[in-house]
């Protein structure tokens, strides 16, 4: 009896399927950060501290920790100013396994430092989260909590910074309102 080329092509996940595991994610879209409000600072340049040495879980995880902050910092923080420089620098960025899942600690902050060099402000942002019940798929749920503290990093973050560095902030530029909605009458519906 001829074996089908569909059949033969299938097979792989018919077996996955009755081995009772889920099958293991395999898209794990880059964790960007340009499509949020950019954070302009009265600085001349900015500067990103090299991040902390990878976790013990980093190379596992499809977006470690250490470098979605960096990604952060270089997509939302941007310099406008001709005098002095901020630095960004990454605390924390690890995630653990805890006896029922994973534990994540993000923490950074935020230098503004005057041409001489004197720091004139501030800002910290932290963040943790812990991940129960993680099944089979541990780069899954790495990537998950990864983008779940990250979410809640660009929240904490830009609040502490507007509040923290308010009078370091440069005023967000916004677009031009749309034109005007043309009308035209349809006339009454036919019968």
């Amino acid at each position: 009896m001829p074996v089908s080329r569909r059949l033969v092509l299938l097979f792989p996940l018919w077996l996955g399927a009755c081995s009772g595991e889920p099958p293991r994610r395999q898209d794990f879209p880059a964790l960007r950060y340009d499509y949020l409000t950019k954070l302009g600072l009265n600085v001349a340049s900015i500067e990103i501290s090299p991040p902390p040495p990878p976790g013990p879980l980093d190379a596992l995880d499809p977006a470690p920790p250490a470098q979605a902050l960096v990604q952060m910092a270089q997509d939302r923080l941007a310099a406008g100013g001709s005098l002095g420089r901020a630095v960004f620098v990454v605390d924390q960025a690890t995630i653990v396994r805890i006896p029922d899942g994973l534990e994540g600690t993000l923490a950074v902050h935020l230098d503004v430092l005057t041409s001489e060099g004197t720091r004139a402000g501030f800002a910290e942002a932290r963040v943790s989260r812990r991940a129960v019940g993680i099944g089979a798929d541990l780069r899954g749920a790495l990537y998950d909590i990864t983008r779940q503290m990250m979410d809640d990093m660009n929240v904490e973050f830009e609040f502490q910074v507007r509040r923290s560095l308010r009078d370091w902030l440069q005023q967000a530029t916004t677009a031009p309102p749309p034109p005007p909605v043309q009308q035209q009458d349809l006339g009454p519906p036919a019968p």
